[in-house]
């Protein structure tokens, strides 16, 4: 069975160009699968100026504005039963999935997840969640249990661990971290393009903030931290990573956006914040040019794919005590775990950290040999293939 190569279903809302944790963790896996003799499909939300139909690195990519939680936010969910019924007949008629593989299919839409799960159960076939988030819902609590699933994974033991909290099976359910790759995220990367693009950046102390711009990602945090930061460090430049493509369910981006600019104009930093949308080609580019990275997150976060990326990098990270984070970020090895919305406490290791490259290079050698040990794509990808046979071998014994 473990031998046997698989056609492998992924669902999801986005994927590249929208970028976020989920759509990231999927660039990795799927051609990952690919090299290793599988075929993989993935079913995801519509993007203006996207096919409808094309390859990614070898995946077959399906794109529909039924999965487009931006325009099911706006038009409601009632009425598409046939549809979706259709979309994914369709869909299973072309790949022909031995597996499917959700995620993040146990929120947001009833109807969705629902029919997908009637129809595996009919072809059966195993149906897998990756839980990447938690939410405190009634939706999610009741697609959360009530769902036939054939296995959960959490990306972290804290996801896990909330799981629990909201009734799942222990026995049915299995952690499994992101995994990067680590010739892409390294120290050394040439940052000369990422620097003819953004000139503003030559010459500064970078602390970036690589997450995604919210409040729930700290960014206010940030930015009052550098207001401090700045008295002792005029040069200190924070690099808040904007985005133009991402799932905004409820449309709160823009308005949170605007807070953090108005909060800049406010402490007079327009010298030392810096805003813009930046490309995955980019990212390790910006890393390289970082002093310090930070992650102030003020929710529960559930992992965090940029924490592996800086520490692949070799830079120092310091995040809050949330979530998922501490399990990878161990206070004073690879960086600092500081209390959430403690802007104070941020501003203080971010100074401490600027004024000692010994002590920076030392984090970073650790936070690097973290990820090689612990959070590779190759360790990932085992541990996927692990489950799916595992699945595939329950089936067959029914």
């Amino acid at each position: 069975m473990s031998n046997k190569k698989l056609n492998i279903a992924q669902i999801h809302w986005g994927f590249i160009p929208i970028i976020g944790g989920v759509e990231t963790h999927l660039s990795i896996l799927m051609p990952e699968l690919i090299k290793r003799g599988h075929k993989v499909g993935l079913l995801t939300g519509s993007v203006e100026q996207e096919k409808v139909r094309y390859q990614y690195r070898g995946a077959e990519i399906y794109r529909s504005p039924l999965f487009d939680l931006n325009w099911l936010y706006q038009r409601g969910l009632d009425g598409l039963e046939k549809e979706i019924i259709q979309l994914y007949n369709t869909f299973f008629d072309e790949l022909k999935p031995d597996i499917v593989h959700t995620h993040n299919m146990h929120y947001f839409s009833k109807i969705h997840i629902k029919t997908l799960e009637k129809i595996c159960k009919k072809k059966g076939i195993p149906l897998i969640l990756t839980a990447h988030n938690v939410w405190d819902d009634i939706l999610f609590l009741k697609l959360t249990r009530e769902t036939n699933w054939s296995h959960i994974i959490a990306v972290s033991h804290y996801i896990e661990k909330e799981l629990f909290g909201v009734g799942c099976n222990d026995k049915n359910t299995t952690v499994i971290h992101h995994g990067i790759d680590i010739e892409t995220f390294q120290p050394k990367i040439n940052s000369s393009n990422v620097l003819k693009k953004h000139p503003q950046l030559k010459g500064k102390k970078i602390v970036f903030h690589p997450a995604r711009m919210g409040m729930a990602k700290g960014c206010d945090v940030s930015i009052k931290a550098i207001n401090l930061v700045k008295h002792q460090f005029p040069d200190v430049l924070l690099v808040l990573a904007g985005t133009k493509n991402i799932i905004d369910w409820g449309e709160n981006q823009q308005k949170e956006i605007a807070y953090f600019i108005d909060l800049v104009k406010t402490f007079g930093l327009e010298k030392n914040v810096y805003i813009d949308a930046f490309s995955l080609q980019e990212m390790p580019e910006l890393y390289n040019l970082s002093q310090v990275c930070i992650y102030p997150s003020s929710v529960s976060e559930p992992f965090g794919l940029t924490m592996l990326e800086t520490l692949a990098s070799a830079k120092p990270l310091i995040v809050t005590n949330s979530g998922g984070m501490p399990e990878i970020v161990k206070d004073g090895i690879c960086g600092y775990v500081i209390p959430i919305k403690d802007f104070e406490t941020l501003a203080g290791r971010i100074s401490m950290l600027l004024a000692n490259d010994q002590l920076r290079e030392r984090l970073g050698r650790s936070g690097r040999q973290t990820v090689k040990n612990h959070y590779t794509k190759e360790i990932m990808i085992n541990q996927h293939l692990d489950i799916y046979y595992q699945c595939l071998s329950e089936i067959s014994k029914k």
